[in-house]
């Protein structure tokens, strides 16, 4: 797994380094930078994915400067016996979050966690989890482009990573976020600038495919990149020198190129919700129990047969992510070595709620009246089809037929003349 680049700016105290080391501990890849003209300079050639810098420096000025060169990594304050004001002006500044030096080795942890990195191994036996898993990772020694979709949180950033280290790439697996950045920041973070392209651009800046050369790039919520920098993204894509791995939760919704929709449809995997995959919330729950415990020194908590129970009976909107969090609050708040339905408790608090009995949800025949049922069944499975990517064994699942039955009827709508959508 690709180890979280962390730059740290400040002084050259003790508590600094401290943090580096701790962060180190944590698995990231840390670098120091004394002045701030230095710290752009690393971040120009080398790229970060995380900026740790003392409050009692210009933090303003240098998130300031971070804006006019178009850089969108994030940015934390920390500080020694900092005053509650020199945190709250890093906050307001642009600092996602203060943190006091020296730190605890779970704030740390926390730090790393909070920009999306999660540690934990891919996990399930889940028949649909492992289909989707192994087929991704089929894909890892082909230098096709590759589409993970799937609900948020489902673990297509870690499918990612696990599709990077079985590819034997010999570059570096980097990650870019499309959702919620301007157009113009973007473009700089993808495809880098020159010196004097615009206000701002005092010195020229390597892109992360530029970056990821001869590695993965993975680019999150890919159906949130302006249809312009679509177009840029395929021409990088036609020059071979970058492996590309995107994400999506809905590959259907159409706001993808047509061009660059088909060059991802080529090799297009579908990961299912958590609450789909059964026994699997135990598996999970009972891993991130251990690791989490682990991390924050404690004993080895592990979830009673009540807890597990009423971890299975909720619905798990946010998935895999939303889990892992929920076990995190649950160790810190369990007092021994169990963890009982009591200590599972949602952002806000609440406890978990099991899933409500829904009524039978309403259907409108009136797009289907008048035509024959094979042609109603035969339209429901080809759609189906398509959303899941070619892949046979999802569409069936969502369905209720067996694999066997699908194919079959594939089988027949494709002697009748029907597209079908090829497998993977």
């Amino acid at each position: 797994m690709t180890a979280t680049r962390i730059l740290l700016i400040g002084g050259p105290g003790p508590e600094l380094r401290i943090a580096a080391g701790m962060a180190r501990e944590c698995g990231a890849a840390v670098r120091l930078a004394t002045s701030q003209d230095d710290a752009l300079s690393a971040l120009r050639h080398d790229g970060a994915d995380l900026v740790m810098i003392d409050v009692e420096t210009d933090v303003a000025g240098f998130i300031s400067r971070l804006r006019a060169e178009r850089f969108a990594v994030p940015v934390l304050g920390c500080g020694v016996n900092a005053s509650a004001s020199r945190a709250v002006a890093a906050i307001r500044a642009g600092a996602y979050d203060y943190l006091p030096l020296p730190p605890q080795r779970d704030l740390i942890a926390a730090a790393l966690q909070s920009i999306g990195e999660r540690a934990v191994e891919l996990i399930g036996e889940d028949p649909a989890f492992i289909a989707a898993r192994d087929r991704a990772i089929a894909f890892a020694r082909t230098p096709l482009p590759l589409l993970l979709t799937g609900p948020p949180g489902s673990g297509k950033a870690l499918l990612a990573r696990a599709v990077h280290a079985a590819s034997g790439a010999i570059g570096q697996l980097v990650i870019g976020e499309c959702r919620g950045v301007a157009p113009a920041v973007l473009s700089s973070e993808l495809f880098g600038h020159a010196a004097g392209d615009f206000p701002g651009a005092v010195s020229p800046r390597l892109g992360k495919l530029t970056e990821a050369a001869g590695g993965t790039l993975v680019l999150r919520s890919i159906d949130t990149l302006p249809t312009d920098l679509q177009a840029r993204l395929l021409d990088a894509l036609d020059a071979g020198t970058t492996r590309l791995i995107a994400t999506t939760a809905d590959a259907s919704a159409g706001k993808l190129r047509a061009d660059l929709a088909a060059r991802l449809a080529t090799a297009c995997v579908t990961f299912p919700a958590l609450a789909a995959r059964g026994a699997d919330i135990d598996r999970l729950a009972a891993a991130f129990a251990t690791r989490l415990s682990r991390l924050n020194g404690l004993v080895r908590r592990t979830l009673s047969p009540d807890a597990l129970a009423a971890a299975r009976a909720y619905p798990w909107p946010g998935n895999v992510g939303e889990l892992e969090d929920v076990i995190h609050r649950a160790v810190l708040f369990a007092e021994g070595p169990t963890i009982g339905p009591a200590h599972l408790l949602r952002s806000d608090g609440s406890p978990l709620e099991p899933k409500s009995a829904e009524p039978p949800p309403s259907v409108s025949l009136s797009g289907h009246v008048g035509r024959r049922m094979q042609d109603v069944e035969r339209d429901l499975i080809l759609s189906t089809l398509t959303r899941c990517c070619g892949n046979r064994t999802s569409a069936s699942s969502i369905l209720g037929i067996s694999i066997r039955t699908m194919r079959n009827k594939l089988k027949l709508f494709h002697e009748a003349g029907f597209p079908v959508a090829p497998a993977l």
